[in-house]
């Protein structure tokens, strides 16, 4: 029998081999490597699926990695913080609230790794058929635009494995199985690599502002970001801020603000009919329907499922009306303490069900662990919200108002809250009718101000655990949480996350694990 079966396989070799090219020929129903990168068409392809990585359309946040994590399930981030629960446990956000955090945990501690260095994998891929490139349909102005865009894609993603692993390997050409087991480098050295790649995309990008771009990076989108990875990397391993690096935040600030402004309306920024040309966006991941929307979509997960459940700390961290906190006001109505507070209060949070007046209401079809949800992503056209609903509003990544509390922290670290750091304050509080700040605030006291601020506007758009970890008060203020829903236990080693444990032993020696995990 064995005899027999060695028979049939040597007969199908010849008779293959007498095909002439069969082993050669390309599939025909799908793109080739070795038939695509022939065109400037093909690259604008590539580049297109370069951006789409960020979208995480398919799928859904429960996924390894997590689909959309730098997308619409951006929001998600916010429950491994103060600001809200997660009773799905998205991303391993219990694990990562409660301390369970080790080189086997999954969810965001392994997925944060794996997605970078996929998304980095395309990118280089693409940089390397670029550079190769030899056809005439493709001007060196357009070649260098490109190469700026996945540059700036690149920079994206190392900048988060720069903040929650430190140091890692730096990969900036496709491996193969000769180079494919790579050595961590030092997380200064990751941090110069992405600093090289903005001021390449400085250089290389459009002048227009983004909003002008058909969803394209320009200038001041790597701009924003470069002042984003220096404003992080300012605080070094103890909080204490580097004004020379701050120096360099101001200045990338005020080079941008005056291509943008703010949107009259807060809410027009997160729902679809607000965001086609507004001019507080610097950068977004864009969907559009029928095609380019998550499969869960933003207004199923947050609106009915109840994917993030904002604290009630969260809640009472919104001043009252008149710029006085909740509960110091006279303002303060525990019967109603809706009324009388800081707009976004209402725009960013729901209570048990969305309500969008007139009768146009959706009650959540999952349980209300704090008994609220988040509202801020959500759009009232596409009501009910269900499996069915195309959510194609754009997941902004950043935006005007981060860039003016950049520049006012910058700027008061530097030199104290002069008059332009009250200007940047007031602004986003006049947007809301907030009153400006009290005259005469002490740098510490301006510091808190900006601090509690950015907690207020930038709520569930990915930030506030980079904050607390840049500003190196992450455990003081998360092992103060007691309203979480389940214990919160952060120590000091959490700063930076394990390297994945499969990742490890795949390198056979060669990517060590970061010491407090070995």
């Amino acid at each position: 029998m064995k005899r027999y079966k060695l028979l049939i396989i040597i007969l199908s070799v010849i008779a293959l081999s007498g095909c002439e090219d069969y082993l050669d020929k390309q599939p025909l129903d799908q793109i080739s490597s070795s038939t695509f990168w022939q065109t400037k068409s093909d690259f604008d392809m590539a580049l297109t699926a370069n951006y789409g990585y960020m979208h995480g359309s398919t799928g859904g946040p429960w996924d390894t990695p997590p689909a959309g994590m730098w997308g619409y399930v951006m929001p998600n981030w916010d429950n491994i913080t103060d600001n809200s629960f997660g009773q799905h446990g998205y991303g391993g956000s219990k694990q990562i609230v409660s301390g369970d955090i080790s080189s086997t945990t999954g969810g965001y501690v392994t997925g944060v790794y794996r997605f970078c260095y996929q998304a980095i994998a395309r990118g280089n891929i693409f940089l390397n058929e670029l550079n190769a490139y030899e056809g005439t349909d493709f001007t060196d102005a357009e070649k260098n635009k490109a190469e700026a865009e996945v540059r700036f894609l690149r920079a994206y993603y190392y900048f988060q494995l720069y903040c929650f692993y430190g140091d890692v390997p730096l990969i900036l050409e496709p491996l193969t199985l000769e180079n494919q087991e790579q050595p961590k480098v030092d997380a200064a050295q990751i941090l110069t690599q992405v600093i090289a790649d903005l001021d390449f995309a400085i250089s290389n990008l459009n002048a227009i502002p983004y909003y002008e771009n058909a969803g394209h990076v320009t200038k001041s989108t790597a701009q924003a970001l470069k002042a984003r990875v220096l404003i992080y990397a300012a605080y070094g391993e103890n909080g204490t801020p580097d004004n020379t690096m701050l120096a360099d935040v101001r200045d990338l600030c005020l080079d941008i603000m005056p291509h943008y402004s703010l949107s009259p309306e807060f809410e027009n920024l997160f729902q679809d009919a607000g965001q086609s040309g507004n001019e507080e966006i610097i950068f977004s991941v864009n969907y559009l329907a029928p095609d380019n929307v998550p499969t869960y979509g933003t207004d199923l997960i947050y609106g009915d499922w109840l994917v993030v459940s904002p604290l009630q700390s969260f809640v009472d961290a919104f001043e009252c009306s008149d710029g006085l906190p909740w509960g110091e006001s006279p303002l303060t109505d525990t019967e109603n303490p809706f009324e009388n507070r800081d707009a976004r209060l209402s725009k960013t949070v729901f209570v048990d069900f969305v309500d969008w007046g007139n009768g146009n209401v959706h009650n959540p079809s999952n349980s209300r662990p704090t008994g609220y949800g988040l509202k801020k992503f959500l759009d009232p056209g596409n009501l009910p919200y269900g499996y069915s609903t195309l959510s194609q509003q754009n997941t902004v990544v950043i935006r005007l108002a981060e860039v003016l509390l950049m520049y006012a922290e910058a700027q008061n670290e530097i030199s104290g809250p002069d008059e332009t750091v009250y200007n940047a304050m007031n602004a986003i509080r006049d947007r809301v009718d907030l009153p400006d700040l009290p005259e005469g605030l002490s740098k510490e006291e301006m510091r808190e101000r900006i601090r509690h601020e950015r907690r207020i506007e930038l709520a569930f758009e990915g930030l506030r655990y980079l904050d607390l970890k840049r500003w190196h008060i992450a455990g003081e203020v998360l092992n103060s949480v007691t309203d979480g829903n389940l214990p919160y236990h952060w120590e000091d080693k959490f700063y930076h996350w394990p390297i994945p444990q499969d990742e490890i032993d795949k390198n056979h020696g060669t990517l060590v694990q970061n010491p407090d995990y070995q």
